[in-house]
């Protein structure tokens, strides 16, 4: 079985369209499959949605968090409850789209625990860009995870990742990053552990608005990849 793992804040106008669109796409492939979508402490319907979707998809799972926490917290949360034999994690926006699924698995199938969807790659395909400061952003901070954590590793945080099981709760498992620096936490504890991490190229869409501040959100981020460095 596939788990799907979703984490949501505020995402009350975006996730219908999501939830329809991984639910047509894995039913019609004939995945067994459950979709877990994580409430992150939202404030508006959010929840009101998740709860119209599990009574019309048995395959829809509701996990909540009672206030904001952040993305990586809501994931470990999700991950925690996945019982699929691999764990897809994706934004609720899929700008990362659904159908990328195949090229993941496939990374999987040829002996990676992880697989990570990567816009930085030679073939991969971003159909729609973020403003050109916030691209100049992400490449800067990937320089400095590459050089302190994560060498040879060029897009720690496109947010679709695929990973066997097992190696999923034990890399969420005791998470100590409840934000959006959960990345490279996560892949730099699989690679500790040995585990054969894929880079592979995907198409990429990006979808405004984000819930990532440029400057707030990135000082936060490098400062938990300098932590987890000197950290060991």
């Amino acid at each position: 079985m596939l788990s799907v793992v979703v984490p949501c804040y505020n995402e009350e106008l975006r996730l219908p369209r999501t939830i329809e669109h991984i639910e047509r796409y894995l039913d019609g492939r004939q995945l067994d499959h459950e979709l877990i979508l994580v409430d992150d402490g939202s404030a508006d319907g959010t929840r009101r949605v998740m709860e119209a979707a599990a009574k019309q998809h048995s395959s829809v799972r509701i996990e909540v968090l009672p206030h904001n926490r952040g993305k990586g917290r809501a994931l470990a949360v999700g991950v925690e409850a996945a019982k699929g034999d691999e764990i897809l994690v994706s934004d609720a926006d899929l700008s990362t789209p659904i159908e990328e699924l195949d090229k993941l698995q496939a990374a999987l199938s040829n002996g990676a625990g992880v697989a990570i969807a990567s816009r930085a790659l030679r073939r991969s395909r971003v159909e729609v860009s973020q403003p050109i400061y916030r691209v100049l952003m992400g490449k800067g901070f990937n320089l400095i995870v590459q050089a302190v954590l994560l060498p040879g590793i060029w897009d720690t945080q496109c947010g679709f990742k695929l990973f066997r099981a097992d190696v999923a709760h034990r890399v969420f498992e005791n998470l100590s990053t409840d934000g959006f620096a959960y990345d490279p936490e996560v892949l730099y504890r699989a690679r500790r552990q040995g585990v054969k991490i894929a880079e592979v190229p995907v198409v990429w869409r990006n979808s405004a608005p984000t819930k990532v501040s440029p400057v707030r959100s990135s000082f936060d981020m490098l400062r938990h990849v300098i932590r987890l460095r000197f950290r060991g």
